[in-house]
């Protein structure tokens, strides 16, 4: 098991924002979460990536147990995040936001190779690379918050709501880009995202939570009654 999440608690000021969540993710897959806003989904990738520490439960990855540990180890790990929002550095040039992603990494070589590879899978992003990022598009954006995640080399990628805000042709777009990451690059991906239509259809296996806790998982929750009626508009 890539990633193994077991009875996991993550307290608010006092409040349950995560109420003893399970799930596993298996390696080569896409796993995907969704739920209300203020379900806890955000919280639960926040926990995964250090950046909160839970009250009890445990995050075990390959093997070793990664609850406790700061970021900066977790990633060295293998587990990279592209946040909500997307996160990029609007002063910076495109490619010191590329290469920030690589900032643990010391193998000069293998970096400059895997700048290329990111260029490869988004070519705006070669002819964007001198610009300051926060002149990029929206979609644009995007695709530099993944590529600089990609940049850490992760085995497992941690995405929050890739399609938030995006016109329907950018979606296509990213979901695309998810399978490609996925099946080209052998990454496993945790997909938080409120477009659940997409969601589900990209997954190979879905989690459905509310108010903290995980109320229903499956590989083929597109034909659920309750995910129909609640999440698909019927």
């Amino acid at each position: 098991m890539l990633i193994d999440i077991k009875k996991l608690v993550v307290n608010y000021g006092g409040v349950a924002a995560i109420r003893g969540v399970s799930l596993e993710i298996q390696e080569g897959t896409i796993v995907t979460l969704i739920g209300a806003n203020g379900a806890g989904k955000t919280t639960l990738l926040k926990t995964i990536s250090g950046l909160i520490k839970p009250a009890s439960g445990e995050i075990w990855h390959d093997g070793r147990r990664i609850d406790g540990l700061n970021p900066q180890e977790i990633v060295k790990r293998g587990i990279a995040h592209v946040p909500e929002g997307r996160g990029i550095f609007p002063y910076l040039k495109v490619v010191s936001n590329l290469l920030l992603g690589a900032y643990l990494r010391k193998d000069k070589k293998g970096i400059a190779e895997d700048l290329e590879d990111v260029y490869g899978h988004f070519p705006i992003l070669r002819q964007r690379s001198g610009q300051e990022a926060g002149t990029l598009s929206g979609g644009e954006q995007q695709m530099l918050a993944i590529g600089r995640a990609l940049m850490a080399k992760p085995r497992v990628l941690l995405m929050d709501e890739p399609s938030l805000g995006l016109a329907p042709l950018m979606v296509e777009e990213i979901a695309k880009i998810i399978q490609k990451i996925n099946q080209d690059l052998a990454v496993s991906l945790m997909l938080v995202e409120q477009n659940a239509y997409m969601a589900l259809s990209l997954a190979h296996m879905a989690y459905v939570m509310e108010t903290g806790e995980v109320v229903l998982h499956g590989k083929d929750l597109l034909n659920d009654e309750h995910v129909k009626e609640a999440y698909l508009g019927g």
